[in-house]
């Protein structure tokens, strides 16, 4: 087993939550988003090809259920609600670089939450979220070769 997958069972052991085949299927799943995220109706969709009889709430309940856990992030974009599966365990706090043209995401591990607090005294940020966009440097490769 992948030990992504193993990270992941891992910790909804540890929170009581039975490894369920639906729930299993639901991580194999969203294990291959790691770099991109993806709309939650293909997840929706996924999964109701999988286990016909699985109703909507069960699968959004269980989406929520990884958020809370930390295994994967969501993101409103537009219209839709976005998912990936978490690309960093030991660093739950982090923020993105997002491919405009393919998609990529790619983690960043500094956080320029001190600059902020410098120019904010006297304020409490209790919250942030930070994606960069342009892009990847193989897209920026493709586009130096047309």
């Amino acid at each position: 087993m992948d030990t992504t997958i193993e990270q992941a069972v891992a910790i909804l052991r540890r929170n009581q939550l039975k490894i369920t085949k639906q729930r299993q299927a639901l991580i194999d799943y969203l294990v291959t988003y790691k770099d991109h995220y993806v709309a939650i109706s293909e997840v929706d969709e996924h999964m109701r090809t999988l286990f016909p009889g699985m109703s909507h709430n069960t699968i959004y309940r269980n989406v929520k259920e990884f958020e809370t856990l930390g295994l994967l992030e969501l993101k409103a974009q537009a219209n839709q609600t976005l998912v990936k599966y978490q690309c960093d365990f030991k660093h739950q706090h982090h923020h993105h670089f997002i491919c405009s043209n393919c998609g990529k995401v790619q983690e960043l591990e500094a956080c320029p939450l001190d600059a902020f607090e410098a120019q904010l005294p006297g304020c409490t940020i209790t919250g942030h979220r930070i994606e960069l966009y342009g892009l990847c440097a193989d897209c920026t490769a493709k586009l130096a070769v047309d």
